[in-house]
């Protein structure tokens, strides 16, 4: 698109700001610490689970790495012996802190951070009846992103007769990240055929069934929180298990957003309260569970803009300044479910009757882009707990890995992939003398590339003597890569006046080995 403006330069800038990935990298974090048991609790006698969640709590971009610090909320399930040598289950809960540096070379003060860690392994073992000690690995992520902005010419007005070439092309832009505090509250009651309350054993929480919508103006969340209740029976061995899926949602305001743009949201659950009271015939029987949710969303889009690649005026000289930037290009994302069967066979001749606890936590353990996908590979570690044939409990244990895919129309192996896992849901039944797991694992990805591209940053008026016209007209033939904009830059004329003088039908069609007449210019 050729333009025609008035001349004494006034020029119309936008502000581009981007964001591109520019390193991401994983830390190793050795976790060993010992806990003495509460003088409430009864001595040690087996390890049944070790529940470890970790929870980044702060995160420092430095130069050449990045700093982590986050707690460990740990919950272990034992057995100890009771009256006439029979075993019960008991838990108890500690805290504990983990810090490390991730390398990620070239990183800036400045620049952003998107961290995120996952137990590896963790195991816990008894140093004595009074003791128990943790030893594991938990493993750090760090992506950093280069945040940079500037200024572009994307118009020009009241000039005089400068020609602009314009382009039509799209920027990737991030309008900006937004965080929101959401809360899961509910009563859970326990039926009259389920013993009252003794004491809550383990709770587990797990944020799934994920809805994001990007609005006019705000970012719409919803979901839901599934919360598993692990509870000892008061005066009773008996251990059950209740769950409650409760509803989450919350519109948080966020300036310049539109249901066009694309967003991605990650959740953490933050803090978990709750507690036991009575119900009005005066039992046990009601748990008040309240969840903290933390959600982060970034809402990105690509904006279509006229790009000035070139300009110059037919009756003076301009001083043009260019500039060449590395873009990050958002290519394309994508949310895939994936179920993920497996076989956990059980340890020695306990034979399983009932599954009483299911739960499992998944990481990625690889991920590469082929063409038109990303694929993706993790481990979905599952614990079981179940009841034998002789009424004792037990647990069974495994790491189940699991790859998928996620199509991303057109990605290539050179290009830049960020990938995310939740777990879903998951499920575990007795099959015979196995446990069969069933889980569903949601993943997504975010496919990138950078690119390099020229933007016209400002336009002067230069000096030196402007050409003076030599003949009336001149005789061009045209070359190989000519275009009518180059042949009116270089003879100082315009495209409209080479159109209307040779009688061109598309200024876009010119051929090789044709004449055109060039008004009287010099030429150059």
């Amino acid at each position: 698109m050729w333009e025609v403006i008035n001349m004494s330069i006034d020029l119309v800038k936008e502000n581009i700001e981007c964001e591109q990935l520019m390193s991401e990298n994983f830390s190793d974090t050795v976790i060993k610490a010992e806990y003495i048991i509460p003088d409430t609790n009864p001595d040690v006698n087996r390890i049944l689970i070790l529940n470890a969640k970790p929870v980044i709590t702060s995160k420092e971009v430095m130069q050449d790495k990045v700093f982590v610090e986050g707690r460990i909320e740990y919950t272990i399930l034992y057995l100890a012996k009771e009256d006439e040598g029979t075993m019960g289950i008991y838990s108890v809960s500690y805290t504990g802190d983990f810090s490390n540096y991730i390398e990620i070379p070239g990183s800036q003060h400045d620049m952003l951070c998107d961290a995120d860690c996952y137990v590896e392994h963790m195991n816990c073992n008894i140093a004595n009846e009074r003791k128990v000690s943790i030893e594991g690995i938990i493993k750090l992520k760090a992506e950093v992103y280069k945040k940079y902005e500037f200024e572009v010419i994307k118009d020009i007005e009241d000039s005089g007769d400068i020609q602009m070439l314009k382009n039509p092309d799209t920027v990737d832009k991030i309008i900006g990240t937004v965080s929101g505090d959401l809360v899961a509250k509910t009563e859970i009651q326990i039926p009259m055929d389920k013993p009252q309350i003794g004491n809550i054993l383990e709770c587990n929480v797990n944020v799934h069934k994920k809805d994001i919508k990007v609005l006019e103006g705000k970012v719409s969340l919803e979901a839901y929180v599934l919360i598993g209740i692990l509870y000892r029976g008061k005066d009773t061995k008996d251990v059950e298990y209740i769950e409650d899926d409760v509803y989450i949602n919350k519109e948080i305001p966020i300036d310049g957003v539109n249901p066009s743009m694309d967003s991605y949201t990650d959740f953490c659950v933050d803090e978990v309260e709750k507690g036991v009271r009575e119900d009005d015939l005066g039992e046990s029987r009601i748990i008040d569970v309240e969840v903290l949710v933390k959600s982060n969303t970034k809402v990105m889009y690509k904006e279509d803009m006229d790009i000035i690649e070139d300009a110059y005026s037919p009756s003076s000289l301009l001083q043009m300044d260019k500039k060449d930037y590395e873009l990050n290009v958002m290519h394309g994302q994508n949310t895939v479910q994936s179920m993920i069967k497996s076989d956990i066979e059980v340890e020695g001749n306990s034979r399983p009757k009932e599954v009483i606890m299911c739960y499992g936590e998944v990481c990625i353990t690889d991920k590469k882009i082929v063409e038109d996908k990303v694929v993706i590979d993790g481990v979905l570690n599952t614990k079981v707990l179940y009841k034998n044939l002789e009424d004792e409990i037990n647990k069974a244990s495994d790491e189940i890995p699991f790859s998928c895919s996620v199509d991303i129309p057109e990605s290539k192996i050179d290009m830049q992939c960020i990938a995310k896992v939740s777990l879903e849901s998951i499920q575990g039944d007795v099959e015979i003398d196995t446990i069969a797991i069933k889980a569903v694992v949601e993943t997504y990805a975010r496919v990138n590339y950078v690119t390099n591209k020229e933007f016209l940053v400002n336009i002067d008026s230069a000096e030196g003597e402007f050409p003076a016209k030599k003949a009336s007209l001149t005789i061009y033939v045209i070359q190989q890569d000519d275009t009518l904009w180059k042949i009116a830059k270089k003879y100082y004329t315009t495209v409209e006046d080479l159109v209307k003088l040779n009688d061109i039908e598309d200024p876009e069609v010119i051929k090789v080995g044709e004449k055109l007449i060039i008004p009287g210019r010099a030429v150059i």
